[in-house]
């Protein structure tokens, strides 16, 4: 697609963007990256191998890779929005087919090099793409339901694919980061209200859509306690080990329940809470006070950037973050039922890390190219 004034200022020299890069986030991400390195080394039983030692090693090219897609300019990301859509939803496609199994679900895709798990790059390619859509998507136009078809499809074609696999938490959360770039782009509110409650009107039927261990974690979520030893002992387990730090912990490398393996999954979706038996509350809420501090760099990157696009792009990306942790959280202390999501930058993973890293890398692109002048999509390219 062409844009009309793409290029209309000229590129900012190499040193002049490395000078414009927001440092302060790069130094932030690091850092909670380095408490994940700590709590992965304690959930080793005081071993680097064999999650932190393979973290770090993962760690280092992505913030490599970070601050390099820093320097690239933001209207690269517009140009190329549609291509990179594809890319992830091809590799979605071939879960489908090539995909490979772990822990009882098709969510991997074999590259030769690594694994890669496109569920989670569609959580950026999504952003990227509906940022370019309704940037092109005159303002009186937002309002029109014909307009909002194709956004629409865009969102929900990869989270039907996401809920084959199945991965109920990434499914939802690809629909939630739609919906909030919905919102920030003037959609109304009750439009939301329309589909909520469509949704809602279809939970009887989607339950019967559901795999089995799917309706048991919703009602383990409701009664927990109703069978402690089979599908209610992971979330039992987490509130204990949680409950049990108290204010400021059992000490590091102390954590009875993790240590003694009663706590599953302690270097992945739970890891928040052996941060919280071994540091404590003081130490659980440290942690969440590096990720706000995270949240509201990126919140001032989008009210200071001075382009559409842009705006768009950092709010997706920093609302995907903060449903990354929300939903973490409030799943391993009961609020809300088991879904399978890492705790961003802390839990054990290659392809979430990569993910956010990309992700953080387009947030300091926004930021450094904030003043750039983009165009709308010329006249009868668009959508009227």
């Amino acid at each position: 697609m062409i844009l009309s004034g793409y290029f209309r200022k000229p590129e900012m020299p190499l040193t002049q963007k490395l000078g414009q890069v927001s440092w302060g986030l790069v130094v932030l991400v690091t850092l909670i990256a380095c408490v994940g390195f700590v709590m992965l080394y304690s959930a080793g039983n005081g071993n680097i191998n064999p999650w932190a030692s393979r973290q770090m090693m993962r760690f280092g090219p992505a913030l490599v890779l970070m601050i390099g897609l820093a320097l690239v300019d933001v209207r690269v990301w517009l140009r190329y929005a549609y291509v990179i859509y594809l890319v992830v939803l091809i590799l979605l496609v071939g879960v489908e087919f090539f995909g490979t199994v772990g822990m009882g679900a098709r969510r991997w895709i074999n590259l030769g090099v690594t694994n890669v798990q496109p569920s989670e790059l569609m959580k950026v390619a999504l952003v990227i793409v509906l940022a370019r859509y309704f940037h092109a998507l005159p303002d009186e136009a937002v309002g029109r339901p014909r307009c909002l078809l194709w956004p629409i499809a865009l969102t929900f074609v990869p989270a039907a694919l996401v809920l084959r696999q199945p991965d109920l938490g990434t499914a939802i959360m690809l629909v939630m980061i739609g919906g909030i770039v919905f919102f920030m782009a003037g959609v109304r509110l009750w439009k939301f209200a329309v589909v909520i409650g469509t949704g809602l009107g279809a939970i009887p039927i989607a339950w019967q859509f559901l795999k089995p261990y799917q309706k048991q974690r919703i009602l383990t979520f409701l009664d927990p306690e109703s069978d402690p030893l089979g599908s209610g002992y992971h979330i039992l387990q987490a509130k204990i080990a949680a409950g049990s730090g108290g204010l400021t912990g059992k000490g590091f490398l102390k954590g009875s329940q993790a240590h003694l393996n009663f706590l599953p999954e302690k270097q992945t979706d739970f890891i928040w809470t052996m941060m919280a038996e071994e540091f404590g509350l003081a130490g659980g809420l440290g942690l969440l006070v590096l990720y706000g501090l995270v949240l509201a760099y990126g919140f001032f990157i989008a009210l200071r950037c001075h382009n559409q696009f842009g705006r768009l792009v950092a709010m997706g990306i920093n609302a995907g973050f903060f449903l990354y942790i929300f939903i973490n959280i409030a799943m391993v202390t009961g609020l809300i039922p088991v879904v399978g999501v890492p705790l961003p930058l802390i839990s054990y993973g290659g392809t979430s890390m990569l993910t956010l890293m990309i992700g953080f890398g387009i947030l300091l692109s926004v930021h450094v190219h904030r003043d750039v002048t983009i165009g709308r999509v010329e006249e009868g390219i668009g959508p009227n």
